[in-house]
């Protein structure tokens, strides 16, 4: 059984950081790309930053220069670390794998922003 465990998640003030966790289990994330997604009540699902399968790595417009994605193969994680938080950064952040075959969710991870 596949599993994304999403970690790391919290209330932090403007301008702080966090780096959220994505532990798969059932699966190797090795030959997969990874991506992190946010959602925000009422706005739609949007792409914050994915790591390709060789490595490439692009980001949202709106999280360039602040957020940054990495993987450990050995250790089937993948990672955001988020500096410079704002408000709008609030959201549920989900992790997604996608590998050759399939796609897989985890079930998300809450981070706040606020003064």
């Amino acid at each position: 059984q596949v599993q994304l465990t999403e970690s790391g998640g919290g209330s932090v003030q403007p301008g702080g950081s966090l780096t959220l966790s994505c532990t798969a289990s059932g699966i190797s994330i090795t030959r997969a790309a990874i991506s992190w997604y946010r959602q925000a009540p009422g706005n739609r699902q949007q792409l914050v930053a994915l790591i390709g399968r060789s490595g490439g790595i692009s980001y949202g417009d709106s999280v360039k220069d602040r957020f940054s994605i990495s993987r450990d193969n050995a250790k089937n994680m993948a990672f955001l670390q988020m500096n410079a938080l704002k408000p709008e950064d609030t959201a549920v952040y989900v992790c997604n794998v996608l590998t050759e075959l399939e796609d897989y969710w985890g079930q998300g991870t809450q981070v706040i922003v606020t003064s």
